[in-house]
């Protein structure tokens, strides 16, 4: 007899059915221990209107090629958005940028009202001010349970020295060093 853990045949038709033994509330608590940086993913609507949503499901992929992905609910407003776009651009924020990912966080018809950015990439919106940014070109679209995950051919980075906001808890914080002292 194994040791192995044993899964069902097709996980995904498992969690459709509602038949998985996880609660989904606690293994979304569980998933809020990892704390994550927070970013608005931004692209150009098909109308040439600029669209945006906070998300903290970025991650790094392959630096060789430079690769990203990030993830977007399947029912998100935006979702025809981003599958449109050529290009997507993906905002780190810092510290001092918490009211601007609950700006992007919520619904609303004019997110980016009062917000600086200039058009980048497949005119995908760089924010101002952001920590980094990595301008992608759309690669490929993965279905993954109830998101679309989103791979970004980095065709374009800035960064800088500013410090990250961060998530974890369903809340936002700062990084602090191993001394208790905020990271340089």
């Amino acid at each position: 007899m194994s040791d192995a853990p044993k899964h069902p045949a097709d996980p995904a038709n498992e969690l459709a059915s509602d038949n998985s033994a996880i609660d989904p509330r606690d293994f979304r608590n569980a998933l809020g221990t990892f704390a994550t940086g927070v970013t608005i993913v931004t692209a150009m609507a098909a109308d040439g209107r600029p669209y945006g949503v906070t998300c903290n499901s970025f991650a790094s992929v392959s630096l060789n090629p430079p690769l990203v992905l990030w993830s977007l609910g399947m029912f998100s407003q935006g979702l025809t958005i981003f599958q449109n776009a050529s290009h997507f651009t993906v905002n780190v924020l810092g510290a001092s940028q918490q009211a601007l990912a609950s700006q992007f966080a919520k619904s609303s018809e004019d997110k980016f009202a009062g917000v600086s950015w200039t058009p980048g990439l497949g005119n995908a919106p760089v924010l101002t001010n952001s920590v980094a940014n990595f301008q992608c070109r759309a690669a490929n679209r993965y279905y993954g349970g109830d998101h679309i995950i989103f791979l970004g051919a980095v065709e374009s980075y800035a960064y800088n020295r500013q410090e990250p906001l961060l998530f974890a808890r369903g809340g936002f914080g700062r990084f602090l060093a191993g001394d208790g002292k905020k990271s340089p």
